[in-house]
């Protein structure tokens, strides 16, 4: 995290959802970085455009009701205009969304009226240039009501985003037309989190056998879908949109549109080490970056997948 704000954003509210919660104010401030980043585990560079620095950007976590006081600046350094696009928002796209130009800041306010797992990304001219050079991030939403029966409290929580990578000099009207792209991104690098398909992985998610492991996941593509499905196991329940109402049990693969987002639990078997790949199932997403292993053993980090840990980096 950039910020004092967001680290502190980042550690409170994520262990339990009370049953009960009270409305507050949570500031949240973003800088956008245009820099170089590598976008593999081999360290290949790419100059991209950023949210504090990182792909995807600062998780943002609210609860239903919060109002989030947002403030956006655009370092003096940027070259681009920049602006800010929550899906978890219901404003002025003329107004709170509007471009903000090099060495300004832009500030609004919102309530986070809907529960669930949304994207947030740049949404300035060529919009699609934009997020496909890393300019997303999550904000989840948590339900006022807190955990139940039917949105049961997970032992683990990651959060998952699938991005486009397209070859450095594209140019923005070839990446609205899916031209030149080269592969996909998990949080920001190519296989990020497989270390079976890439020698040079050396992350993967953990878990113990037995638990409830969550995951939001967030399409940040900006033309494909994703068939986003568990290999050797089965998603326990599906949340669309992770709105607590739209539940479905036993899913094996979730069709995951652009700019969407889902919440999924899956349970390992409790009797033995085993491992899953979670993967898009459009198979030229898949062999092209898009695979994340999820290792289920006694050993797991018992950090890995909570507090400050559920985007997972280096």
């Amino acid at each position: 995290m950039k910020t004092k704000t967001l680290a502190l954003l980042l550690a409170g509210g994520v262990f339990a959802l009370p049953l009960t919660t009270v409305a507050k104010t949570v500031k949240v401030d973003i800088p956008v970085v245009e820099k170089e980043l590598a976008v593999d585990n081999a360290g290949t560079m790419q100059a991209m455009w950023t949210f504090g620095g990182t792909i995807p950007g600062p998780l943002v976590r609210v609860k239903q009701g919060d109002v989030v006081d947002f403030t956006l600046t655009n370092l003096k350094s940027n070259k681009q205009s920049h602006s800010m696009d929550f899906h978890a928002a219901r404003v002025d796209v003329l107004d709170e969304f509007a471009p903000v130009s090099p060495g300004q800041s832009k500030d609004f306010q919102f309530r986070a009226d809907y529960p669930g797992v949304f994207i947030y990304h740049c949404g300035a001219e060529a919009m699609s240039e934009h997020i496909a050079r890393g300019m997303y991030g999550v904000i989840i939403v948590d339900p006022k009501e807190g955990y139940s029966e039917d949105y049961p409290k997970p032992d683990r929580e990651y959060v998952i985003v699938q991005g486009d990578l397209f070859k450095d000099g594209t140019t923005p009207n070839d990446i609205t037309q899916n031209v030149g792209k080269a592969a996909n991104l998990i949080n920001g690098k190519i296989f990020h989190y497989d270390p079976v398909h890439d020698q040079n992985a050396s992350l993967a998610l953990e878990s113990k056998p037995g638990e409830r492991v969550r995951f939001y996941f967030v399409n940040a593509q900006i033309n494909d879908s994703v068939a986003f499905h568990p290999i050797a196991g089965i998603w326990d329940r599906v949340w669309d949109n992770g709105n607590p109402k739209n539940v479905s049990y036993g899913m094996q693969t979730y069709d995951v549109a652009p700019a969407h987002a889902v919440t999924l639990d899956l349970i390992s078997p409790a009797d033995r080490p085993t491992n899953n790949a979670l993967v898009d199932h459009q198979m030229k997403n898949a062999l092209t970056g898009a695979i994340t292993v999820l290792m289920n053993h006694s050993e797991a980090d018992p950090e890995s997948g909570r507090g400050s840990n559920l985007i997972i980096r280096e």
